[in-house]
């Protein structure tokens, strides 16, 4: 499918050793966690710069690194809680360009920009797009116009928080696309998932690389 004019937004953290994958430590040591963060990261922002006419921002909690690439318009992340931080990226990625939007993370290398293209286009017949992870959150949320009311007080993190998002959005009265269910990095053994998923990409090279150190 041919993408509207649209953008997708990727809300991440600076990967610092002690603020990402902390679930991951141990095994990893907090640099490794971090090193891994930053891979997955970098993946997933190079994946949404080959998502042909789409627009790129970053919904940024610290400062960019190295592993930005050129073309991201960086926003700061704002509100206290996950719910309130990705209600305020909608807003503020569609102040700046007022035009469909798909929203997602740092933990799901895997994706390709086929994926993220077919999600944007999706909003062209539907209010909403939805990608469900397996761990019962989601990877994935796309809008055609922001609504803090959509996601402000859904409990983030938890094994239900898909499943109240999704019904957060059908009570809305939103027609709602369904996405594939994703893995995302939350364990060790999700990372050793999503890496076979994800073969050739910086993030596999990277847990590979430590693999070999121990």
């Amino acid at each position: 499918m041919t993408p509207p004019d649209g953008q997708v937004i990727v809300i991440a953290k600076e990967p610092v050793p002690g603020r990402v994958k902390t679930r991951l430590v141990p095994p990893l040591t907090p640099e490794e966690a971090a090193e891994l963060a930053g891979a997955a990261l970098e993946d997933t922002l190079r994946t949404v710069a080959r998502v042909p006419g789409a627009g790129r921002v970053l919904a940024l909690d610290g400062a960019p690194g190295s592993w930005l690439p050129a073309g991201f318009t960086v926003l700061p992340q704002r509100g206290d809680g996950l719910d309130e931080r990705l209600a305020a990226a909608f807003e503020d990625a569609h102040r700046l360009r007022p035009v469909p939007m798909v929203l997602i993370g740092m933990d799901t290398p895997q994706v390709g920009p086929g994926l993220l293209a077919d999600a944007l286009a999706l909003l062209d017949k539907y209010d909403a797009v939805f990608g469900p992870a397996v761990d019962g959150g989601f990877w994935l949320l796309g809008l055609r116009a922001p609504d803090p009311g959509l996601l402000v007080g859904v409990p983030m993190s938890a094994p239900t928080t898909g499943e109240v998002q999704l019904r957060r959005l059908w009570e809305a009265g939103m027609s709602v696309a369904l996405m594939p269910c994703l893995t995302d990095v939350d364990t060790m053994e999700d990372a050793i998932e999503v890496a076979a998923l994800a073969r050739g990409s910086r993030y596999a090279a990277a847990l590979a690389g430590m693999g070999a150190r121990r």
